[in-house]
């Protein structure tokens, strides 16, 4: 059971066929729908780990088009029902999947903390999102999971630099210890994949309200920028930079990581100043 949805775009075929409006709003909504799972996936967990009879099992939980699939093991069946009535209580999940297990020997020897349980949920929804925002590694099947803060990422990055750039951005996030970048590559489709992703790219229509608030976003999740100090405007897609960073090196990345939002058509960061 793959435990979190991968991240895959719908609506390719009629983009291929060329794209309409009413498939480019298919597009956007498939997003959406990915960020709404993602989001869902960590409320699921925070409620798990918030409930005294569920938080010293290991569970599985993963999200798609409203239904929660959730595995591990736990003790009786009367948890395994809890767990089933906590993810239905959780807003836009419609039905569950309950594939737990029953088993005397259930509970782990040394459970995580509740505090680390909440910190690697929220770590896979940020992780998540960074991908489906990035231009590169938007469409790719990359399935995301955290353990102490230890991020694998596995699935199909179908080129080289699309595997590392998904390794970087993982591991660029705040809270990551560590990523294991388990990502296969097929390069038989990459070609179509990449001429695909530029079809997208050039018919989407996507507001430069969304562009800020993800680039924005991005900096707040990176470990490395000082986010409070940069502020962030577009304009057709244009993004401008201001305010202060610590090095040339955090220039660099604040400007690199805007350039990879998806939308963007370049990056003005002539008022970021480097901080004497």
């Amino acid at each position: 059971m793959p435990p979190f949805k991968p991240l895959m775009l719908a609506a390719s075929t009629a983009l291929l066929l060329g794209l309409t409006p009413l498939a480019s709003q298919a597009t956007e909504g498939a997003l959406a729908a990915q960020l709404d799972a993602a989001r869902q996936e960590g409320s699921i967990w925070t409620a798990f780990a918030l409930n005294r009879h569920l938080n010293p099992f290991k569970l599985e939980i993963g999200v798609e088009d409203g239904v929660a699939t959730l595995g591990g093991k736990v003790e009786n069946e009367v948890q395994k029902e809890l767990a089933e009535q906590v993810a239905l209580s959780i807003e836009g999940i419609d039905s569950v999947d309950n594939r737990i297990e029953v088993g005397g020997d259930a509970v782990e020897g040394n459970p995580p903390a509740m505090v680390q349980r909440l910190e690697d949920a929220s770590l896979v929804a940020t992780v998540k999102s960074k991908l489906l925002w990035n231009s590169t590694t938007r469409g790719l099947d990359i399935q995301v999971r955290s353990e102490t803060g230890n991020v694998t990422l596995s699935g199909n990055a179908q080129t080289p630099v699309a595997k590392e750039l998904a390794g970087q951005l993982a591991a660029n996030t705040d809270g990551v210890r560590e990523v294991f970048n388990h990502l296969s590559i097929s390069t038989a489709d990459s070609t179509s994949s990449e001429v695909q992703a530029t079809l997208d790219d050039a018919r989407e229509d996507i507001s430069d309200s969304w562009i800020t608030s993800k680039v924005e976003a991005s900096f707040l999740y990176s470990r490395n920028l000082d986010a409070m100090n940069i502020s962030v405007d577009t304009a057709d897609g244009l993004v401008s930079l201001r305010g202060s960073v610590l090095s040339s090196a955090e220039k660099r990345l604040a400007v690199e990581i805007a350039r990879n939002i998806r939308g963007v058509r370049g990056v003005d960061a002539d008022a970021l100043r480097i901080s004497s």
